[in-house]
């Protein structure tokens, strides 16, 4: 068996910060979105993984390697054409997949439990397709399954009158037939290959489709609320560990990770879950619940809650920030510390900012 991660796209709903970063190498709890999405792979026994990605994207091939962190031999497959569908994705993996059935992964999706029981499952009942799908409180958004005496009859794309309370998640299992279904299947009103109607092609064809419910927590991290909520789920599950240094005055609350040659002193509170990198110096401030911390970072006399901090951002002032996104090398200083005074704001596409 095979794996295929999507790793494209443009993060349109994530910008700013995905001007200048992949939305999958985004940090969550202080790693990057697809190394999960990887390590979910790699557990289950699977060896062979194709990532697809942007056309020209040699950022993302140099930050994830070759796979062998991870005891994978990964595959780079670049999407031409821009946003096709993923039934596109599927489609243009072919050559890689061959004959072999083959998890399909949205790379911008975190789960708490393994993916192996689905894997199993697929396997054991000799299944064609197997769709993972969570409860959700607004099916709305995803592709939805109407499910008829423990059987799927029919997949709606984003209904506004859905059929059940179940999303079809990121997370599928297939055979060779998906292959047949994404070339008969012809573009939605929106232009794309969508994979709920490939997955109605198998149910119309009467191939053998079965489904498994996700245990525990599943998030889709597309909008920058979805990567907040997946830090906390994350960090939430996390054990502590502290491999900096501490001065006598800090406060350590709750589960907290801290990395080496990390400093913390003065009259500092760091109160988790949180996770701090390696390289950080934090003076006088206080880190609050759901915030994650990236390496080489600084923070003085700060106040930060339920916040993710991008690598090498610089934090001077006495303000209080919460629920935020603070991306690489970011700069935030007190207003009265330059002239002339003022608040001066450098704001990029989708930027949210309360003064």
């Amino acid at each position: 068996m095979k794996a295929l991660i999507t790793a494209g796209g443009h993060g349109t709903r994530l910008r700013p910060i995905t001007h200048t970063t992949n939305k999958h190498l985004v940090p969550i709890a202080n790693k990057a979105m697809i190394f999960y999405a990887l390590e979910k792979i790699a557990s289950c026994g699977i060896k062979e993984v194709g990532i697809v990605i942007n056309p020209g994207d040699k950022v993302f091939p140099r930050k994830v390697g070759d796979g062998s962190k991870w005891k994978l031999k990964i595959t780079y497959i670049e999407q031409s054409g821009g946003p096709l569908g993923l039934a596109h994705v599927v489609k243009i993996a072919e050559n890689f997949i061959g004959k072999d059935p083959f998890v399909f992964y949205l790379g911008d999706n975190i789960i708490l439990n393994e993916i192996s029981p689905f894997v199993e499952k697929f396997k054991k009942e000799k299944l064609n397709c197997l769709l993972a799908l969570s409860k959700v409180k607004d099916p709305q958004r995803f592709g939805v399954p109407e499910i008829v005496n423990g059987k799927i009859i029919r997949i709606e794309e984003k209904p506004q009158q859905p059929k059940s309370d179940f999303a079809v998640t990121g997370i599928y299992v297939y055979d060779r037939h998906i292959f047949e279904a994404v070339r008969a299947i012809k573009p939605s009103a929106r232009g794309e290959l969508e994979i709920s109607d490939a997955h109605q092609y198998l149910i119309s064809h009467n191939y053998a489709i079965g489904y498994s419910e996700i245990t525990g927590w599943w998030k889709d991290t597309g909008k920058p609320n979805d990567l907040l909520e997946g830090n906390q789920l994350v960090l939430s599950n996390m054990n502590t560990r502290i491999s900096g240094e501490i001065s006598e005055r800090v406060v350590i609350q709750g589960k907290v990770k801290i990395g080496k040659d990390t400093k913390i002193n003065g009259n500092s509170v760091i109160r988790g879950p949180v996770a701090i990198g390696d390289h950080c110096v934090i003076r006088d401030s206080y880190i609050g619940p759901f915030t994650s911390i990236g390496n080489h970072t600084e923070i003085y006399g700060a106040e930060i809650e339920n916040s993710i901090i991008f690598e090498n951002a610089d934090i001077h002032c006495d303000k209080r920030i919460t629920d935020s996104l603070i991306g690489a090398n970011a700069l935030i200083t007190p207003v009265h510390k330059t002239l002339p005074s003022g608040h001066k704001l450098l704001i990029g596409d989708n930027s949210q900012v309360e003064l």
